[in-house]
């Protein structure tokens, strides 16, 4: 009965997986892979993905497609795939792959661990949200027109080139959680919760002298593309013309 599973959908072949198969996995436990607190996710996006998971066909694309729309869904999921799989070589990194590794309702209860909730936490958030969704956007944009960039990893870079903000944004003690400071937040973070590697190589060209400028020429240019004046935090003074200087 469709009541009975979820049929999830690639586009190219159907994985079947009964529901009762997500609640039995409790090794699932997104607190113990960092000290760092949950990111939040926009409602929207939730709700978003919970209409999608009540189909019984679930397009598997089309659910990725939502999750990365919304970096606080995004890290949530692959936080919770560094729980599960630590730094194997094994370890699901596309958004796919994660859903279809961890189960939907795993990925549905990690992303639903934090929702926005103050308006001025709500206007900060999601404003900063979609800035880092467009410029994800031109950054894949632009990488589709050079050589020997994947468009994916692109995305990657620019969805997250903001990591330095959520202290601020967020309300975290940086000091509390081992973030000494706003030019190395991004790549802690990063490294703390096993992003993707170039987002690890794009702060690390960022903080060291001599690494190159592979990604921070692309995130620049996608930053300035993707304007959102209404983002008041002053680290984007110190953020961007550094991003410039190095590339």
């Amino acid at each position: 009965m469709p009541g009975d599973r979820i049929v999830l959908n690639t586009g190219v072949l159907e994985i079947r997986v009964d529901r009762s198969g997500f609640a039995e996995r409790p090794t699932f436990q997104p607190e113990l892979i960092d000290d760092l607190p949950d990111v939040p996710v926009l409602p929207e996006t939730l709700l978003s993905m919970e209409l999608r998971a009540r189909e019984y066909s679930v397009d598997l694309h089309e659910m990725a497609q939502v999750i990365l729309s919304d970096i606080g869904a995004t890290i949530q999921i692959l936080r919770l795939a560094a729980g599960e799989y630590g730094t194997s070589d094994d370890r699901p990194v596309r958004i796919e792959d994660c859903i279809s590794s961890l189960g939907l309702q795993a990925c549905l209860k990690a992303a639903a661990r934090l929702t926005v909730s103050s308006q001025s936490c709500n206007r900060a958030v999601s404003e900063t949200w979609a800035h880092c969704r467009e410029a994800a956007q031109y950054s894949k944009t632009i990488a589709e027109a050079m050589a020997g960039v994947h468009p994916e990893d692109a995305y990657w870079a620019g969805l997250f080139h903001a990591l330095p903000l959520f202290p601020g944004i967020l309300g975290w003690n940086c000091r509390e959680f081992g973030l000494k400071d706003d030019a190395s937040a991004g790549l802690r973070m990063a490294e703390r919760w096993h992003l993707p590697r170039c987002v690890r190589e794009l702060f690390r060209e960022m903080h060291q002298p001599g690494h190159g400028s592979h990604w921070t020429g692309i995130v620049s240019q996608a930053h300035e593309m993707a304007r959102r004046s209404s983002i008041d935090c002053p680290l984007y003074d110190t953020l961007i013309p550094r991003l410039h200087k190095r590339a």
